[in-house]
């Protein structure tokens, strides 16, 4: 069954991937780095740091949470990659080579599992749209934007994007834990975040 799965996995990937060298895909693959870390933690960073200079705890603790989410979810699909190697469909698609296992070299083309663009993009925009439930949506379909895009760009199989978007979002739900235990829901709805 698993191996089912597996097959059925990369050939959906290699699917969607096949207009992975069109101008557009390239350009919605450049538009997807916003999902990357570098830009999730300045936008990250720079939330918290406009909010402290506001005096605006809302703001700040948004920051703060985006950061913190994005951090944890960040750790975790290190480690993942680090004990899981998979191949990427592009290395599958242009040199014919599919390989996974345990422990395997800790080189790009062959971390495909879990995707980290899904894992940080989920992770921050979960965390702002629980700050500030008007932007939810925006902040969503921004995040899934990334998500599909890393199929699509043949960096990333379907299996790969569900399971980093699975780690953003509990990198989010474990730190929002976190602050409920550190300030409880009370101290969360007095700065104006939602519990």
């Amino acid at each position: 069954m698993g191996r089912r799965l597996e097959a059925a996995d990369i050939r959906l990937g290699v699917s969607l991937a096949r207009a992975k060298d069109t101008r557009r895909v390239r350009a919605l693959a450049a538009a997807s780095e916003a999902g990357g870390w570098k830009w999730l933690l300045a936008l990250s960073s720079g939330t918290l740091a406009l909010g402290v200079l506001r005096r605006d705890p809302r703001l700040a603790e948004a920051g703060r949470h985006m950061l913190l989410a994005g951090i944890l979810a960040a750790a975790t699909k290190t480690t993942v990659k680090r004990v899981v190697h998979r191949t990427r469909p592009n290395v599958l698609m242009d040199e014919g080579l599919y390989e996974k296992g345990w422990f395997g070299p800790n080189v790009g083309p062959w971390q495909s599992f879990p995707s980290g663009h899904s894992a940080l993009s989920v992770a921050v925009a979960t965390a702002a749209g629980r700050a500030y439930p008007e932007i939810r949506g925006v902040a969503t379909a921004a995040a899934l934007g990334v998500v599909a895009v890393q199929v699509l760009r043949g960096a990333h199989f379907p299996v790969d994007v569900a399971a980093g978007a699975l780690i953003g979002l509990s990198a989010e739900a474990v730190d929002h834990r976190i602050a409920l235990g550190r300030d409880g829901v009370a101290g969360l709805a007095a700065r104006g975040i939602p519990g």
